[in-house]
């Protein structure tokens, strides 16, 4: 496993945070017994509007009141994450970028829009395969 994400009940079914852990597709994690025995515990099943997912970076966004649970993932499910909580532009352009590491068509077109939906350049060199210091020149900083 490579990264780490936060499965984390909602106190208010209201608040739009996350993306429900049923819409990022199947998680190895989910059926482990660890996973089973926290859903159990908080009365929550896997595919509960309330039960949602965000990636480690942006734990800081979980409620102080939710329950949380740490998970591993690999690289494909933590970008699957990423994406499901990502602004469907920049899923988009996630997306594309993913797809850059197969082809080399209009490179610079790419990465300057991705940067203008918001996505940093780091992520930018981790979807493409790229070198941090090729993205960087390509978008003059």
């Amino acid at each position: 496993m490579a990264e780490t994400a936060y499965l984390f009940v909602l106190p208010d079914p209201g608040t739009p945070l996350g993306a429900p852990a049923v819409a990022v597709g199947d998680l190895e994690c989910m059926e482990t017994p660890a996973v089973l025995a926290w859903l159990h515990a908080h009365d929550v099943t896997a595919d509960s509007d309330l039960l949602r997912v965000l990636p480690q970076e942006a734990d800081g966004n979980i409620p102080e009141d939710a329950e949380r649970l740490p998970i591993p993932l690999s690289a494909d499910e933590a970008d699957r994450v990423r994406g499901a909580c990502a602004p469907r532009s920049t899923a988009e352009v996630e997306a594309e970028l993913r797809a850059f590491r197969h082809t080399n068509a209009d490179r610079d077109r790419l990465i300057s829009q991705a940067l203008a939906r918001g996505v940093p350049a780091h992520r930018i060199a981790q979807l493409t395969g790229l070198d941090p210091a090729e993205v960087a020149q390509i978008t003059g900083a």
